[in-house]
This record gives structure tokens, sequence and C-alpha cells, in this order.
């Protein structure tokens, strides 16, 4: 009896030597191999995404938490994700595609940046971006059964710009709209200033053949038209004419809507707004929501005569 103990604790120590390590090292490798996968963070982005794919609505919440506050209210978030989505469905007819490129002129962020951006506060502003998604998900804004250009602006001067005037070309869905509301906006106006040299120098390094001289500054800049809604059409600066929209971007300026004081040799550019001031005012959607308007009823005032659809 013994004996038999005896024999079997020395099988069980040579199973333990023998085996023992076998199992470590299998468990050891199988683990090291999940943990060596890259986290979802750090997963390359496809270039492309499909809009019948889940991507396409993660996608859009990427975009309207790029390009709108979290803190606006619930009716203007649906309202910058339907516009969102319908950019993105028209860049993909344009390019005759069944996929929408990320970089497609709209912004947009990851989740990591989403948490870099907002961080204690990104669960709720995360959540609520995905619930004004989801409330909408493929929907867009159609006219006459086509997706519109949903172009959009952080806030107008008081009344938005009609396309034509922005682009010199006539798109009957945006039109100039009252928008007084933008008035309550941050930073509605906004002065930066300029001496004779600057103004100079960003206008020769960016214009050939411009010349403007020092001395009587101040006759040879002239604001010639201006649109329905305020922004500069023509102005004569120099030897040469100017749009508002080539004086804003030599200057970085707010946005086309600008008036000019000089004094001391230094410009005074005095801007209303900020954009260029086509379709839907970001600002003013959340002005129009905090009023108790309806994603639906914002849409509609900036986007004339449009209509929604459901793309599948």
């Amino acid at each position: 009896m013994v004996k038999k103990m005896l024999s079997m604790i020395l099988i069980y120590i040579l199973i333990s030597i023998i085996l023992l390590p076998a199992l470590i090292t299998y468990c050891s490798s199988h683990s090291s191999q999940q943990t060596e996968t890259a986290p979802e963070s750090e997963l390359a982005m496809p270039e492309t995404i499909r809009p019948s794919s889940g991507e396409f609505e993660d996608y859009i919440k990427g975009v309207v938490a790029a390009e709108m506050p979290a803190l606006f209210q619930q009716e203007a978030l649906k309202a910058q994700a339907v516009s969102a989505r319908t950019y993105a469905v028209r860049k993909m007819q344009e390019n005759a595609t069944t996929e929408v490129p990320y970089n497609i002129g709209q912004a947009y962020i990851t989740i990591d940046e989403m948490k870099q951006k907002w961080g204690n506060n990104f669960a709720s502003y995360y959540n609520k971006i995905s619930a004004a998604v989801d409330a909408t998900k493929g929907e867009i804004m159609t006219y006459q059964n086509e997706p519109i250009l949903a172009v959009f602006h952080a806030q107008s001067s008081g009344k938005t710009e009609s396309a034509e005037n922005v682009w010199s070309q006539s798109v009957p869905y945006l039109q100039s709209v009252e928008s007084i509301v933008d008035e309550n906006a941050p930073d509605f106006e906004k002065t930066v200033s300029f001496t004779y040299d600057e103004i100079i120098k960003k206008f020769t390094e960016k214009y050939n053949d411009f010349h403007l001289q020092k001395e009587n500054m101040p006759q040879q800049i002239i604001i010639k038209s201006r649109s329905d809604a305020g922004y500069v059409q023509q102005i004569q600066i120099g030897n040469q004419t100017f749009t508002g929209k080539e004086v804003r971007e030599a200057l970085g300026l707010r946005s086309a809507n600008f008036t000019i004081a000089i004094e001391n040799n230094t410009l005074f550019f005095t801007t209303k707004g900020y954009g260029h001031g086509a379709g839907m005012s970001q600002y003013g959607a959340e002005f129009m929501a905090q009023q108790g308007k309806t994603y639906h009823e914002i849409l509609q005032h900036y986007y004339t005569g449009i209509s929604f659809s459901t793309i599948s």
C-alpha cells in the first residue's frame, strides 16, 4: 500500500515538472497575443465609408462634434446632423461614388480627439451628439429630388447671404434670409487693425501688379457695393478692385461684411458675423432652438423650398 502511494506521488511530481511549464508557456503566449492587438483608438481610420454601413452615422457624429458646440440645443444639433449628412451624400453624388471620403470639406474628429477636446465631459457630450444623430438617422434635405449642397457657417451678419453673392452662382435654395438672432452670438462684431505697411505687404504678396501708396491711403480705399445682406461685393484698394471675399481671405477677417475706419496710419476693420454667410447659421439654429423651433423648422428657414428624404 505504501509503495503504491509513493508511486502515485512520484507520477504527480513528474507530471508537474513536465506539463506545468508547458501550460504556463501556452497561457503566456496566448495572453501576449491578445495584448499585442492595437486598441480600437489606435487603428487606422478608413479612407472611405459607405453610407449604408453603420460607420456612416458614426462619421456624422464626428462631423457634428467638430462643427458645432456640444452645449447647443438638441434641435440645433439635429439640424447640424442633417446638414452634415446631406452635404456628404451630395459630395458622393458629385464624385459619382458609393463611398464618401472623410476629407470632403467638413471638419471631422475621432473619438480620441473628442476625449481630448471635452475631457471629463466626454461621456455626456458624446451621448448628447449621438442622440441627435440617431434621432435623424438617414435623413437628408432634397430639392427637386436631389440632395442639396448643405453649406453652413458659424453666424451671419443678421441676414444670410445668397450663394450667388458668395460663389457667383445662383442656387435656388441658398437665398438670403433674415437671421437677426445672430446679433446675440459671441463676438458678433469684431474689430481688427492693420498698419499701412501690413496692408501693403499682405496684398502685394497675394496679388501681382498690386500698387498702394501710403500717402493718401484713405482716398485709395473705397467700398463700391454691398449685397442686400450687407456683405461687401466690390471694394477698390489701390490700383485694383476686389470682392469682399478676397479681402476677407487676404486679411484673415471673420466675414466679408465689414466697415473700415482709418486713424493714425492704421486701418480698423469691423466685421459682423463669422463665415461666408450662406446656408444655415449655426448660432442662428441655436437661438431658434432656444425659441422652441424644431430642427425641421430651422432647416426650412435657412434652406429655401427644401424637402426631406431618407437614404437607404
